[in-house]
């Protein structure tokens, strides 16, 4: 799996993908939990950047991504970090010199004002949102509208941490629904299956953190709301 793999224990060892009892934004009671609030280091937002560039670099060769994107936009607040740590990655490694904005979750009424900050879009761009993990969908639906707001911009495509490959609104992924709805493509680094398949019964820091009966929650919560493809 490569870059997939040490990405997986990267975000174990920086306790952002963590094992217990949690519930997600769509109200969802899970077994694991993506939180890259949690990132807090300037090593880890390198290696998160470069995770991110890595995976829009992929697609991009494979023509998945229509070439270099003009702006990324980071959703407030845990986008902000992806979309400046990614940019900074992509100009370091890949001389890609893109664009970052992002916006505020208050609109400013003094100063330059608005809601929105850093690069100014403006009608055509092509844009790539990065944001941390794709549930049901909730979060983009609420983005949009602020991203479209601001310019008649083209979304070329939605970068996540983790597909959780869970059903959105209907019984379709939140991925496939996002692309039918917006006509927007997602793409994960890594998906919920690729996570077991490489932590089951793998100690990371001398521990394991997908023994038999996390696997079994995990698998329990996979059946009742994600869509196997």
């Amino acid at each position: 799996m490569g870059y997939k793999e040490d990405f997986i224990k990267f975000m174990v060892s920086a306790g952002v993908l963590t094992f217990g009892d949690f519930v997600t934004k769509s109200g969802r009671n899970t077994p694991y939990f993506v939180n890259t609030g949690n990132y807090h280091t300037g090593e880890q937002a390198s290696k998160l950047g470069r995770y991110y560039a890595e995976c829009i670099t992929e697609h991009i060769k494979n023509g998945d991504i229509s070439g270099q994107p003009d702006v990324l936009f980071g959703p407030a607040y845990k986008g902000i970090p992806l979309c400046v740590n990614t940019a900074a990655a992509l100009y370091e490694n890949y001389s890609m010199n893109v664009g970052y904005c992002f916006n505020r979750k208050e609109k400013k009424d003094h100063g330059e004002g608005g809601i929105m900050v850093g690069q100014k879009l403006k009608d055509g761009d092509r844009v790539i949102i990065t944001e941390d993990v794709i549930t049901a969908g909730t979060a983009v639906r609420e983005t949009l509208p602020i991203l479209m707001g601001a310019a008649d911009v083209k979304v070329e495509a939605l970068i996540v941490s983790v597909d959780r490959m869970e059903r959105g609104q209907g019984e379709k992924t939140a991925i496939k629904e996002i692309e039918e709805e917006f006509g927007i493509k997602t793409y994960p680094i890594v998906t919920v299956r690729e996570v077991i398949d490489t932590l089951y019964n793998v100690p990371v820091n001398g521990k394991v953190v997908i023994d038999d009966a996390t696997k079994e929650a995990m698998e329990n919560y996979m059946a009742k709301y994600c869509v196997m493809e």
